[in-house]
């Protein structure tokens, strides 16, 4: 598996790690997208390394596969932290779209497996989490991401077991009955976009299990506004109020 690295060039000792994992519907995608992403803007701001998986996408390969190569990294990541530079005690996992989905399902199965890696935040940016339309998912037109789009993706990504009865929660966190232990979370969403209802009822759920998350939801029909959208003033509020958020539990657990 590639696995593309961002370190910054003079670091005092180590620095937090973050796990950033693409989008791209589980179908589309490559680890170099990185360079255009939210992790390249966090390793700038606060010299963290950043590593960005290719996993194997599901024309590929469906479900798990995608999830075994993000889990995969994290444990190349948590095991290497010493030549990588990295801080075991402050890892991040996040990503945007379908690699927020892969960051929640991450942050599952390392919770499951006994926490054997511990991660300080997870940054699941308007997530891919539901395997089911939700009524911001079902009959939604807008032109980056919406329905046909949605089920195409899932259909891929989970194979013979899409549309059935037993979906994991692995494959669609949003199948989740049991929230606590996981790490604290902050995410956005635009309030016109396919994932605005499964993003925020991942965070209420969070929240509800005693979990610290929260999210902000912008006024857009624009799934992934902040980079399409660059340049506006809601995509850089977005931005800012995301370095925030890293910061703020980031300078916690330094401290």
């Amino acid at each position: 598996m590639k696995i593309v690295i961002l370190s910054p060039r003079r670091a005092k000792g180590p620095v937090p790690g973050i796990l950033w994992i693409h989008g791209g519907g589980y179908t589309i995608g490559m680890p170099a997208m990185v360079h255009v992403s939210l992790g390249r803007m966090l390793a700038r701001h606060f010299g963290a390394v950043v590593l960005s998986p290719g996993y194997r996408l599901a024309g590929q390969a469906p479900y798990p596969a995608a999830l075994e190569d993000c889990y995969c990294a994290l444990e190349y990541m948590y095991d290497h932290a010493d030549e990588l530079g990295i801080r075991r005690d402050l890892i991040v996992v996040g990503g945007e779209s379908a690699g927020g989905g892969l960051a929640a399902a991450v942050c599952i199965y390392a919770r499951d497996r006994g926490g054997r890696i511990p991660i300080a935040l997870q940054l699941p940016v308007y997530p891919m989490l539901d395997c089911e339309d939700t009524p911001s998912s079902a009959d939604n037109h807008a032109l980056t991401w919406n329905t046909r789009r949605n089920h195409r993706g899932w259909k891929k990504y989970l194979g013979v077991l899409y549309g059935g009865d037993h979906v994991p929660k692995y494959a669609s966190p949003s199948m989740e009955t049991d929230y606590s232990g996981l790490p604290p979370a902050y995410t956005f969403v635009s309030d016109g976009e396919p994932f605005r209802d499964e993003t925020l009822d991942y965070v209420r759920q969070l929240q509800e299990a005693g979990v610290k998350a929260s999210a902000d939801v912008y006024h857009s029909s624009i799934h992934g506004f902040d980079m399409f959208l660059f340049w506006t003033p809601k995509a850089r509020q977005a931005r800012r109020k995301l370095r925030e958020a890293y910061r703020q539990v980031i300078k916690t657990e330094e401290n």
